[in-house]
């Protein structure tokens, strides 16, 4: 429903813009930085600023004079020239609960939603069940409005993360491919993995010489093969696997683990790569620090800006291809453009029967096919702005403009921890962070919340406000609700907050009866 809404006030400005100026072109709209500002934003009097040569604020307020747009209760001109638009909370309400424009899903597109995207090298901490619980929750919307919905979970198991925990294992801990599957065995291998990762980032302070080792260790599993190669497959294999249960207690499942190994062994690089140099997209520096390099121009995605300095690298001068260039890569197989696919093969099934498909290289023998949508979303946080701007520059490079405009930064912020719930979950502050509103989170460091960690606390913590309430039911029924009350309080303190603010998560806040909270709802909705 909120999707339609943001459609239906892209098009009014879209058609005040052409009334009033007589220019044409898709109008954007964003989450204003404050949910005090409103719903959402529309920045197009900055961005006609310059082609008009006129201030913004001017622009705004001849934008805002006489719109009148179903649904919305309020235009407000804030800064230097934003329309800030509040939602009419009456009409929105009606609309999700009797379905009023539920009809307004395009029959038979679909659309893709990529969230989650943990790197497989450790256990899943705080800060990616943010990303989980926004895309899991947005999926969940759009099919209750009758959309069609693919969930897609990137994994890179190939990346720099991965590889250096098998450079741990290798060189630090001299551990053979057979001892680390045996390790796999145990419980808690992604816990393992978290401390090796913090401990192999020490390393590489203490001795910058070993950085060689991730370089070469890269090289190996880039290629395939080796133990390097091996092992990696291993670790990774095994820590998605963490992973997806880590969700599967929040209630969230995927529909396909699409796998930067198979975008590196299908070629996918190499057929965008050919597109981009064909139509001129990216070309080859001769000079300047970028010599060597394949680059996309600042001009691009930025607007109006040109220079060596503002350009991007998508090749570097030794042939690797950067992240964002494999990025393009991939948003052209979500669109299906790029006349390629993956084989498939079953990852595993879920409880209640769905099943969640996984990238291989091999021919399956089945008839799957994933990606090709109409519109895609990736959910990924805010600091990973710029290169999405870069990955929907090479679509408009490219002639996709259809595709570009659909192609959906789901953008929001970190999360960080309160200085009483690193208190509570062991973690030594100086006394400087004690000091602070939250303590930022840091996996190379070791510093954060292991997901699975906070959700056992969240239940501990439930058990015995509802041991306090109900003693006299049986365990079993009181461990039961205690879980239902830590999820439903996890999901709703992620969700309770704009996505463009930083979450300081916080034990009493959260699990809360009394508020705007998780706990105080489901006692008001079980009344």
């Amino acid at each position: 429903m909120f999707h339609v809404l943001e459609e239906r006030i892209a098009q009014a400005f879209a058609a005040r813009i052409k009334e009033l100026y007589g220019i044409d072109g898709p109008v954007q709209t964003e989450q204003p930085k404050q949910s005090t500002f409103g719903e959402i934003a529309v920045p197009a009097a900055l961005k006609l600023a310059r082609q008009l040569k006129k201030a913004p604020k001017a622009i705004a307020a001849e934008l805002s004079s006489g719109v009148t747009i179903e649904g919305v209760s309020a235009i407000e001109i804030a800064g230097n020239g934003y329309l800030n638009l509040r939602l009419d909370r009456g009409y929105y309400a009606d609309g999700l609960l009797g379905g009023a424009i539920a009809g307004a899903a395009r029959v038979g597109e679909k659309i893709i939603v990529e969230h989650t995207n943990i790197n497989p090298n450790k256990a899943a901490h705080i800060g990616h069940l943010r990303n989980a619980i926004l895309g899991d929750t947005f999926v969940r919307m759009l099919r209750a409005t009758g959309e069609r919905v693919e969930v897609q979970n990137y994994i890179d198991n190939t990346g720099v993360q991965v590889a250096d925990v098998v450079v741990g294992f290798v060189h630090l801990e001299k551990k053979s491919a057979d001892e680390v599957a045996a390790m796999i065995k145990q419980p808690r291998f992604d816990y393992a993995c978290w401390d090796l990762y913090a401990r192999v980032s020490g390393y590489y302070h203490e001795h910058p010489e070993a950085i060689a080792w991730r370089a070469a260790t890269l090289h190996g599993i880039e290629a395939g093969a080796g133990v390097e190669a091996e092992m990696a497959h291993l670790v990774a294999d095994a820590i998605v696997e963490a992973h997806l249960e880590t969700m599967l207690r929040l209630h969230i499942e995927y529909d396909v683990l699409p796998r930067e190994s198979e975008i590196l062994h299908l070629k996918f690089w190499a057929t965008a790569f050919e597109q981009l140099k064909e139509r001129k997209a990216i070309y080859f520096e001769t000079e300047g620090k970028n010599k060597g390099c394949w680059v996309m121009p600042g001009s691009a995605f930025r607007d109006g800006v040109e220079g060596e300095d503002d350009s991007k690298v998508i090749v570097r001068s030794n042939g690797t291809v950067t992240y964002v260039g494999k990025d393009i890569a991939y948003q052209l197989w979500k669109f299906g453009l790029l006349g390629k696919d993956f084989y498939y093969r079953k990852w595993h099934t879920y409880p209640d029967g769905h099943d969640v498909w996984a990238s291989t290289d091999q021919p399956q023998g089945n008839e799957l096919h994933f990606g090709a949508g109409a519109r895609v979303y990736n959910v990924i946080d805010s600091r990973q702005s710029y290169l999405q701007d870069v990955v929907v520059a090479g679509l408009r490079a490219l002639n996709y403009e259809k595709q570009a405009e659909n192609s959906i930064h789901f953008s929001y912020e970190m999360v960080a921890l309160s200085p009483g719930t690193c208190v509570e979950m062991g973690i030594e502050l100086s006394e400087e962070d004690k000091r602070k509103p939250y303590v930022e989170v840091s996996g190379r460091k070791g510093l954060g919340v292991k997901a699975d960690d906070l959700i056992d606390k969240l239940i501990e913590k439930a058990l015995d406000e509802v041991t306090s309430r109900h003693a006299d039911d049986p365990e079993e029924d009181r461990r039961r609700v205690a879980t239902q009350i830590a999820i439903g309080a996890l999901r709703y303190f992620m969700l309770k907050y704009t996505r463009n603010s930083v979450i300081a998560f916080d034990f009493a806040e959260a699990l809360s009866f009394e508020g705007e909270t998780g706990p105080y709802i489901q006692i008001i909705s079980i009344k």
